[in-house]
């Protein structure tokens, strides 16, 4: 999930879907997550006024939208898949599972090809299984090393470009009483990110360049072995044990001023700047293994539309993917939520718009992004793994390479029960 809160704003001007697609059915029925965590914030005003202008626009034709919660949107929609009562469109976490199952349109059955072509590289290799497109990204994030820059100054640190300046920073802030000189939150809610941005620092990741699973790799093994020797066991990451401590808790506590560094997304950018806070943004610094002057890809993380075959749906499907990806209307959640969106077109737009330089360089991190392996039907039950386990490997006590071999036992167990 790339989700969090923003004030909402007036719906963007309105756009007309590509013509290309007759009407066919009257009905959509979309289901989508809860981005906001108020009333005020609630993803409700946006589709009811895309829906709107979707039908102002095509009269006759209406949506039904159903909004749940982000921990259970992807099991609903399971559900309603299971009971052979899948929506006519969902956004969710994951789409590949579904792909795999031959129950979605590829992108070029209900899409017109301006806006297929659209959508940015990384996010539509991502959205692919066999070179054809079924992930339909919606809105994105990178991820960044933020800093606390007064902190910094009180410290006199400076901003790290590898592993050991990274070491030395969090050494000083801690000599100067920061609560949580780097935080870590390995905990259950993501960990999964944090342990990828750590491992693509060191040149691993999740997958091979096979797309095979490599969680147990040796690069892998020494990134969380320098983690546990380097930060965990002196104390630079805080009081509470990292694969106890969540990123809601951690950006919580960057809020108030307790932590001298972490990697974050772009509203908690927008969150600190609106309390005032001096923060700067820095790509994740490298081992010191690797030359500085390589630039390993960034964590990138979208959240997927998908659309699924029944009936006579396809034309009326197509319509409607058309106009969500119009750049006003595409740009205008993205605004509401201070993410990325998912198009070359909107996020050139949300950059030449952007008075935050921050926004630019989380739109250019984007651009060259890792993601998770999202086109593994296999990865929700990997994911989940991952986000259980990763936090042991850097326990003071622990063995990094036995945690992740249990880690990669159980992706292959997965693996094998998604094949035929």
């Amino acid at each position: 999930m790339t989700a969090s809160v923003a004030t909402f704003g007036l719906l963007g001007s309105l756009v007309t879907a590509c013509g290309s697609f007759a009407s066919g059915g009257t009905t959509l029925r979309l289901v989508v997550p809860e981005y906001g965590d108020s009333p005020t914030t609630s993803s409700r005003a946006y589709w009811d006024g895309l829906t709107k202008a979707f039908t102002a626009a095509h009269p006759g034709k209406r949506v039904e939208v159903t909004i749940h919660p982000w921990a259970d949107v992807d099991r609903e929609v399971t559900r309603m898949v299971k009971e052979n009562n899948a929506p006519d469109v969902a956004l969710m976490g994951a789409y590949s599972d579904f792909a795999a199952q031959g129950r979605l349109y590829a992108a070029s059955e209900v899409m017109s090809i301006r806006t297929e072509a659209n959508f940015l590289p990384a996010l539509a290799d991502a959205g692919s299984v066999d070179d054809t497109l079924y992930g339909f990204p919606f809105v994105a994030s990178s991820r960044l090393l933020f800093y606390n820059a007064e902190l910094f100054e009180k410290a006199g640190a400076k901003a790290p470009k590898t592993w050991s300046d990274l070491k030395d920073a969090a050494t000083a802030l801690k000599e100067e009483g920061v609560l949580y000189p780097y935080a870590l939150p390995l905990g259950p809610e993501e960990a999964h990110a944090e342990a990828l941005i750590w491992e693509l620092s060191n040149g691993g990741g999740y997958t091979d360049d096979r797309g095979n699973y490599s969680l147990a790799s040796e690069r892998n093994t020494q990134t969380f072995r320098w983690i546990r020797d380097n930060l965990v066991s002196p104390a630079l990451t805080g009081p509470v044990p990292p694969a106890e401590l969540n990123r809601k808790d951690a950006f919580a506590a960057f809020l108030r001023g307790d932590v001298g560094m972490l990697n974050g997304y772009p509203s908690l950018l927008h969150e600190a700047r609106e309390k005032g806070m001096k923060v700067d943004t820095l790509r994740m610094p490298v081992s010191d293994t690797l030359d500085t002057e390589e630039t390993p890809p960034a964590v990138g993380v979208a959240d997927w539309m998908m659309a699924f075959k029944h009936g006579d749906n396809r034309e009326l499907v197509g319509l409607f993917l058309n106009f969500v990806y119009e750049d006003e209307n595409l740009a205008d959640f993205a605004r509401r939520y201070h993410l990325l969106p998912s198009t070359v077109t909107a996020a050139e737009a949300s950059q030449d718009a952007a008075a935050d330089p921050g926004v630019d360089q989380f739109l250019g991190a984007l651009r060259g992004a890792r993601l998770y392996p999202v086109d593994d039907p296999s990865w929700l039950q990997v994911s989940d793994t991952v986000k259980r386990n990763i936090g042991k490997a850097v326990a003071p006590s622990a063995e990094p390479k036995v945690v992740l071999e249990r880690i990669a036992q159980q992706a292959r167990a997965a693996v094998q029960q998604r094949q035929p």
